[in-house]
């Protein structure tokens, strides 16, 4: 285990920094790079806070879907043969949600501000309600 600070508080830390010090003072393209830095960091943010928890359930669903154990990395591989064979197609159970849900996933890591996935994901909350 790590001492602290954690990844995670590091990462805001240089991100708050470049949004609230380093950006308001540069102009041009050193500001432009700033802003790349702290969306970049942003992402590793929310990679750091939501991606192991997402990875567990994406690698039980694929468990499920395939009927096999393995690495994460290895299940996707052999969903992607297996959609690619045609052994899967959307109208296998669960393949379709487990898609869907794994694109939210990435969307809400990669870009939770993308005007489609904020609608998907307050249509999920309306039917969960």
């Amino acid at each position: 285990m790590q001492d602290q600070p954690a990844a995670k508080d590091l990462v805001l830390a240089v991100r708050e920094f470049l949004e609230n010090v380093a950006m308001p003072k540069l102009e041009g393209h050193d500001a432009f790079h700033a802003r790349v830095a702290a969306n970049a960091l942003a992402i590793v943010e929310r990679e750091l806070v939501i991606g192991p928890d997402s990875n567990a359930e994406e690698a039980a669903r694929l468990r499920s879907l395939l009927g096999e154990d393995g690495s994460l990395h290895d299940l996707n591989v052999k969903l992607c043969d297996a959609i690619s064979d045609g052994r899967m197609t959307l109208d296998t159970q669960g393949l379709a949600d487990h898609l869907w849900l794994t694109t939210l996933t990435k969307l809400a890591i990669d870009q939770p501000r993308y005007a489609a996935y904020r609608r998907a994901k307050d249509t999920i909350a309306e039917l969960d309600a």
